[in-house]
């Protein structure tokens, strides 16, 4: 049963149907071959439903207009010219900033693909003027972007968590830690790329000029204060501090920067719920996906062949990251962590895994494989956002590529880099 549900997913998706069709014919050619043909059509309904209604799932749709909002004003303007007047005149300082306003713009709107659009859109041009390759470029935009799903706020660890029961608070926090360390090893490349190409550095900005930077962007450092302050500091629960950051946003793109219109609500609107609906539709189908395949035990017969049970934690953390890392260069983070997530929860508990640990190399891998050919979605991304070919963007790729690789075998070597932030905020 589980190939031929598998085959028919495979199918459709190379015929070119989006992720949500081929989700939900294969859930349902299982759910025929159990129950013998649609009479129980109720249960797999009721599965769906359960899927999109933990009150924690209310976050999404709020950071999402968070940073929609974000996106079309000035936050992120501000926020790069901060970092620029900081760092855009060492060597390889426009490539650095970049990587650090995606991670900045990350920990604003916790969405990868509004980080592309944000920080990507006013930096490239300004990297090809300066003499980056246009690869170099894109591959550094698509990868650092990836910070985002580490950096609270996180969509993929809302869902993770949902999925999972995990804490999101707890995720939030020790995503912190991988995140900085990857946007350290980008760093690090960017200086040896432009001492290697021998990229021109920037003007050097005045105290004056980063004084001013500074105060411009008070105002969108203060989305992070208020999530991660107000989360730790038990003033609200982090559904509650998604709510905050939409009241926060409309207060400063509306009526301190003046930089939108009430016209503008409309398309805002519109846009948020044309995403939020297509991502509850993923989570509603991925859960009765899910049902699906636990109920044929197909997840018990897939890790018994990989001979998961005789692993220790470190074994399981490995087979963990490749299935995800793999996964996510051909389907949607948001399914990945949907449909595998539940396959791995038996052998998660039984090595006594740390699940928020395991949260966050799954958040990773699936950061990982959302920029890695061939199909990664912000590959795709970038491909409508700056009109290049499709060769033309992978082809920056793989340096960092192998720079998450690392820091995932660093992860699972040393976990303290994600956990230690954790046990600082939720000593046991």
């Amino acid at each position: 049963m589980g190939m031929i549900m598998f085959a028919a997913m495979v199918l459709l998706l190379m015929l070119g149907f989006p992720m949500m069709i081929p989700l939900t014919i294969g859930a349902l050619i299982g759910f025929f071959m159990m129950f013998d043909g649609f009479g129980q059509m109720d249960t797999f309904i009721q599965q769906m439903l359960g899927g999109i209604r933990p009150a924690a799932l209310i976050a999404v749709p709020m950071f999402i207009l968070a940073a929609d909002i974000m996106t079309r004003g000035q936050s992120a303007n501000r926020l790069i010219n901060m970092v620029m007047a900081f760092i855009g005149h060492i060597k390889g300082g426009l490539a650095v900033s970049t990587a650090a306003s995606c991670t900045l713009f990350g920990a604003v709107s916790g969405s990868t693909q509004a980080t592309v659009v944000a920080v990507g859109s006013p930096l490239r041009p300004k990297m090809l003027e300066a003499g980056y390759k246009d690869s170099f470029a894109l591959a550094l935009i698509i990868n650092s972007s990836d910070i985002a799903f580490l950096i609270p706020p996180s969509i993929g660890m809302i869902i993770y968590g949902v999925i999972s029961g995990t804490s999101i608070g707890e995720l939030f926090i020790a995503g912190i830690g991988p995140g900085l360390l990857i946007l350290t090893l980008f760093s690090l490349y960017c200086i040896a790329y432009a001492y290697i190409n021998k990229v021109p550095t920037e003007p050097k900005s005045t105290w004056k000029e980063r004084l001013n930077s500074v105060q411009q962007a008070l105002w969108p450092l203060g989305f992070p204060v208020i999530i991660v302050g107000g989360i730790y500091g038990g003033i609200f629960s982090p559904t509650e501090a998604a709510a905050v950051c939409v009241l926060y946003a409309v207060l400063l793109e509306f009526v301190v920067f003046r930089s939108l219109k009430m016209a503008d609500i409309y398309r805002i609107a519109k846009s948020t719920g044309l995403i939020t609906a297509v991502v509850f539709i993923l989570v509603a189908v991925g859960n009765g996906f899910s049902w699906i395949i636990s109920f044929a035990q197909i997840p018990q017969a897939v890790l018994g062949a990989v001979g998961i049970s005789e692993m220790n934690g470190a074994g399981v953390l490995i087979t963990i990251a490749v299935a995800f890392f793999i996964a996510c260069m051909f389907v949607d983070p948001i399914v990945v962590i949907l449909v595998l997530t539940p396959i791995f929860t038996p052998a998660i508990a039984a090595t006594g895994l740390d699940p928020v640990l395991v949260g966050v190399l799954i958040t990773l891998m699936v950061a990982v494989g959302s920029a890695t050919p061939p199909f990664g979605c912000d590959i795709f991304t970038a491909i409508a956002i700056f009109k290049r070919p499709y060769w033309e963007v992978i082809r920056g790729t793989p340096p960092f590529v192998f720079m998450l690789i690392m820091a995932t075998a660093l992860i699972i070597i040393f976990p303290q880099i994600a956990l230690f932030l954790r046990d600082l905020a939720y000593p046991s």
